[in-house]
């Protein structure tokens, strides 16, 4: 991997990792997500409308099709997401679907596409099963960080497709995310605006942080995946699995602490094992 795609995906690790931090602790707010969305998009306007007088972008079908997926795709995911916070520890939530997302790339790319596993392989896949084992037990919060990780799947897939083989700025990519959160999402909002200015004022900390870091964290790998092979970029930025269950264990002072760092550290072993494996 190059240097310069290497250090943008490293500091988007960290991003990532502390504005989940910030989600986790605004877990209880209900139009969190439209909060984060409405704000991200007043931040990054004047950007995005430079990139697109800069660049003036001529979009087809495809183009179209792709921004669609990854407005769902992550409507899915910030949903799904934020309901795992508010069942469970940021220390659970945050290596499961950080690491199911690479399972499901996996099993997707063997099913669809015929792929069959080698050593390697198996042993990524062993790894992270384990890793999931050891940080949720059988916790209920299961399902909300295999959902998410499903989504992370599917727009890393549709992302990685849009940026390299689609030219489509990464920054359009994640306005357009936006936009469809907060088209979506303001009907619920406005209709309880009274509740929403009070988590405004109560999460406002959070709010900004996700709204700041989120779009960056995510540009950055958008911009690495330009400049290097999707299958070395993914797992790279699962290094913000071990940074978020740390943040977990030590800033949040969630329990069996190391029991969930032990199993993030497998699933980070896993995932590099199956980047290894291609």
């Amino acid at each position: 991997m190059p240097p310069i795609a290497l250090c943008a995906v490293l500091l988007a690790a960290l991003c990532h990792a502390v504005w989940n931090l910030q989600a986790k602790r605004a877990a209880a707010s209900r139009h969190f997500v439209w909060l984060y969305s409405v704000a991200s998009l007043l931040a990054w306007s004047p950007l995005v409308l430079a990139v697109l007088l800069l660049q003036r972008p001529h979009f087809g079908a495809a183009q179209y099709l792709a921004l669609l997926g990854t407005s769902v795709l992550h409507l899915l995911y910030s949903l799904s997401l934020q309901a795992g916070y508010r069942a469970a520890d940021l220390s659970i939530v945050y290596p499961l679907a950080r690491g199911s997302g690479p399972l499901f790339s996996f099993a997707g790319a063997a099913l669809l596409f015929g792929e069959r596993p080698g050593p390697l392989s198996i042993c990524g896949l062993l790894l992270i099963i384990a890793g999931i084992v050891l940080v949720a037990n059988l916790h209920r919060a299961l399902r909300w960080g295999t959902v998410t990780g499903a989504c992370i799947a599917g727009y890393t897939l549709n992302d990685g497709w849009a940026v390299k083989a689609l030219a489509v700025s990464p920054f359009l990519i994640d306005f357009t995310g936006n936009c469809f959160r907060v088209l979506v999402l303001s009907p619920q909002a406005l209709a309880a605006r009274t509740e929403a200015a009070a988590e405004w004022r109560t999460y406002r900390l959070p709010v900004l942080t996700v709204a700041t870091l989120g779009p960056l964290g995510y540009i950055l790998v958008l911009f690495a995946m330009r400049h290097a092979p999707i299958s070395h970029v993914a797992p790279t930025r699962e290094l913000a699995t071990l940074v978020g269950t740390w943040f977990g264990a030590r800033l949040l002072g969630e329990r069996a602490a190391a029991q969930r760092l032990i199993g993030a550290l497998c699933i980070v072993a896993g995932v590099i094992s199956l980047a290894l494996s291609d």
